[in-house]
């Protein structure tokens, strides 16, 4: 598939929600940010959650969500680099964790929540949360400022429209 092509399908779809520009940079900006958490399995349904927490936009959260997994092939070294940075700030003394290869797997331990908040868990979503803030502010104002720039070209094209249509008539 062309991602090219899939984004602006996307984007278009972005643009035809009949919302508020801030309810739609709200939606798209709670799925970014559950997009960069390592919270496996529940990503969707917790930004669908806090957009409707928010009362922003749910369908730009899922479409946001979704773009967000464009970057699956990225994932484990953005996952390795939010681990990193959360495990930096809870060591005290601050210091780097050991390399991957020196950590003591223990079978399917992993894909218990407990075991995974226990361990690598509370580094990784403190570093997923770290490492989204800056996207936020960004997210917010860009998509805020593309949404309402549409949907004031659109207003002003479908006045141009009634317009013409009465002009005739008047005639």
């Amino acid at each position: 598939m062309n991602l090219r092509r899939w984004l602006h399908e996307h984007s278009l779809k972005l643009l035809a929600i009949r919302d508020t520009p801030e309810a739609i940079a709200g939606g798209v900006t709670i799925g970014i940010f559950f997009g960069f958490m390592p919270l496996f399995g529940m990503k969707t349904a917790l930004a669908l959650f806090f957009a409707w927490l928010t009362r922003s936009n749910l369908i730009a959260a899922i479409l946001a969500g979704t773009l967000h997994d464009l970057f699956i092939p990225l994932m484990p070294a953005i996952y390795r680099w939010e681990y990193q940075i959360g495990f930096y700030v809870l060591s005290h003394p601050h210091h780097w964790p050991v390399h991957l290869r020196k950590i003591h797997w223990e079978g399917w331990s992993w894909h218990r929540w407990r075991a995974f908040f226990a361990g690598i868990g509370k580094p990784l979503c403190l570093g997923g949360l770290i490492c989204s803030a800056p996207f936020i502010p960004l997210t917010f104002f860009v998509t805020r400022f593309m949404v309402a720039r549409h949907q004031k070209k659109k207003h002003e094209e479908e006045e141009k429209a009634k317009l013409s249509e009465i002009e005739p008539e008047a005639g």
